[in-house]
């Protein structure tokens, strides 16, 4: 997850701030006026952010009720700020402009998060609600006193269906609270953006996609009707496995699969059930993890590696500040968020990742992932503020995993970790491995924001938000609840990314995206074999027009960036199915005489 990727895309807020633009006239506006604006509203944003960054930081790695407190005044002095300036933006609306002039307006318009109305009782209102329901989450436990950490690690360890019922059904007690919290927060959120000219939040939302709101829906639906055939023929072998192991009762073959069986908290990904689902005779001849902990990798060599193959690529390594500031282990006295992401503090050189790391394959993989937005955030630190961004939110989460899909076999080797390279007869275990974890995820990438889309246009109302967000679950996912759910459920606020408001739509589209890049950057570095066996670790000419592309921020619309790099203007998912055919032939031969679907 991107921690701060510039101020308007989280809108992070400075305590005690004041407008220090004000332009107010009768006259009819002119173009002159707009970029006079637009000047001097980056110029505030740009040094009033520093501070907001600080701020959230703070209360990230020191939870308590002052900091949170802190948090909500900060946030709420700049989203009125924000929707001050988002609203002044309108006047020039109806003017020919440059069009770095008209993006750069639409920007103004379109970044905050979550707008508030244009009054201070429902500004200071939204803050709170918003810190209250981050610190609900950060601090849950179960009944049993258990944090998210300790019931994560059994839903990914435990094969006994009680415990990993108990576990799941445990940490969804910490969300019922919120649900009313979260439906003021819509309230007040979506008259914020009927004020701004939106119909609701989600249409906001969508229209920050270089496309017309309704549009992007169909490219979104697009891009999952592509994909689907790969995921339909995943989900019915794993259904089958799971079925082997647990019987008839527990996992019925005509019915969706129970979330609490998928060995992770949400379902969303189900690498940690490889051993149950794994082709036969199909080893992939180590254990990354088992190879990080013999080479005596601890916390900061982990990180250390992930800075290694972006400078391999041509990168300037991290700034020192980087090793000074970061939280890269998990505190002993303190609560802190451990969710992983990565924090640009100044808009320049002050950049950080802030996790828990352990010594694990999912977490060597994670770094690559957040150091892909560090680098990606020093990339375009030239640009002036609003551009300082990812050429769309999905392009900012690609970036590092597709730096991830790079760690092969052969990338080990080159970097100590094995002797030898395995040969290819354990590949269909390395592509099932990778499939559990990217393939698995894509409707659920697709349908958090679905359900939040119907949050916010009114189609589902508090009474219905649960019912609703299984109804998704089942249709995008083949997922279903594994027992019925109490009249006061609200299970979306057991995950990270809603009581935190972070869009989740970046993700399904990242996923997409970062085997497009991978399949054009394999393909300027010459490479000749299987798609999934390539890595540009070292590739000096690959990594020059990688950090081109990273250079341009969100100066231009994403097709004019996606183009600089792979040469096409549309985000394609044909590169995921090329990544799997192998897998997906063996599994057309396994699901043969199995009735797919739910």
């Amino acid at each position: 997850m991107i921690g701060k990727t510039g101020l308007l895309v989280l809108a992070l807020t400075v305590a005690g701030c004041k407008a220090d633009v004000d332009i107010t006239t009768d006259k009819a506006p002119t173009a002159a006026e707009a970029r006079t604006f637009v000047a001097a509203v980056e110029k505030d944003l740009a040094k009033k952010s520093v501070f907001a960054a600080r701020t959230e930081w703070v209360n990230a790695n020191f939870i308590t009720e002052d900091t949170d407190a802190m948090a909500a005044k900060v946030s709420a002095d700049m989203t009125a700020l924000q929707v001050k300036y988002a609203d002044e933006a309108r006047k020039f609306n109806d003017l020919k402009l440059a069009p770095d002039l008209r993006r750069k307006l639409d920007m103004i318009k379109l970044g905050v998060n979550l707008p508030s109305p244009n009054n201070k009782k429902d500004n200071e209102e939204l803050a709170k609600i918003n810190a209250s329901l981050g610190s609900l989450y950060s601090t849950g436990r179960d009944p049993k006193g258990r944090t998210l950490g300790q019931l994560t690690k059994i839903m990914a360890t435990s094969r006994d269906p009680k415990e990993l019922r108990a576990a799941w059904t445990g940490w969804r007690t910490i969300s019922p609270v919120m649900r009313d919290k979260y439906a003021r927060m819509v309230e007040i959120a979506n008259k914020g953006a009927k004020e701004l000219g939106y119909p609701d939040v989600g249409y906001m939302w969508r229209s920050n996609y270089d496309m017309p709101a309704d549009d992007f829906r169909a490219e979104a639906d697009r891009l999952w009707q592509q994909v689907k055939p790969l995921y339909v023929a995943l989900q019915c072998h794993v259904r089958a496995k799971l079925n082997e192991k647990y019987g008839d009762k527990i996992v019925p073959l005509d019915k969706p699969i129970p979330a609490d069986l998928l060995g992770n908290m949400w379902a969303q990904s189900w690498e940690n059930i490889y051993d149950l689902v794994a082709p036969a005779n199909s080893n992939i001849g180590y254990d990354l993890t088992d190879l990080l902990v013999k080479a005596g990798y601890d916390e900061k060599k982990m990180v250390k590696s992930g800075e290694n193959f972006f400078t391999s690529l041509g990168f300037a390594p991290l700034p020192e500040s980087f090793w000074q500031r970061s939280l890269i282990t998990k505190p002993r006295d303190r609560e802190v968020v451990c969710h992983a992401s990565a924090w640009d503090i100044d808009n320049k050189d002050d950049i950080r990742i802030k996790m828990c790391t352990t010594i694990t394959a999912e977490d060597f993989r994670t770094i690559h992932h957040e150091l892909g937005h560090n680098f990606y955030q020093r990339a375009y630190k030239d640009q002036d503020f609003l551009f300082e961004n990812g050429a769309n939110g999905g392009f900012h989460e690609a970036i590092g995993d597709t730096i991830a899909l790079s760690i092969t076999p052969d990338y080990l080797k080159q970097i100590g970790l094995l002797d030898k390279v395995p040969s290819a007869d354990g590949d269909l275990g390395l592509l099932m491995e990778k499939a559990l974890e990217k393939v698995a995820f894509l409707p659920f990438g697709l349908m958090m924001d679905q359900w939040r889309w119907q949050v916010f246009d009114g189609e589902l109302t508090p009474a219905t938000y649960n019912e609703g967000w299984w109804k998704l679950r089942e249709k995008y996912q083949g997922v279903r609840a594994p027992v019925a759910r109490p009249a006061d459920a609200f299970d979306p606020g057991a995950k990270f990314h809603i009581p935190y408001n972070v869009s989740y739509t970046r993700y399904f589209i990242a996923h997409i995206l970062q085997f497009q890049f991978q399949k054009a950057a394999c393909e300027m570095a010459g490479y000749q074999g299987p798609l999934h066996r390539c890595t540009i670790y070292n590739n000096k000419e690959v990594g020059k027009k990688f950090k081109a592309m990273l250079e341009m921020g969100a100066s231009k619309p994403w097709p004019d960036a996606l183009e600089a790099f792979t040469g096409v203007r549309k985000m394609d998912g044909s590169a995921v199915l090329e990544y799997f055919a192998p897998l997906k032939k063996w599994l057309d031969e396994q699901n043969k005489d199995r009735q797919c679907g739910w």
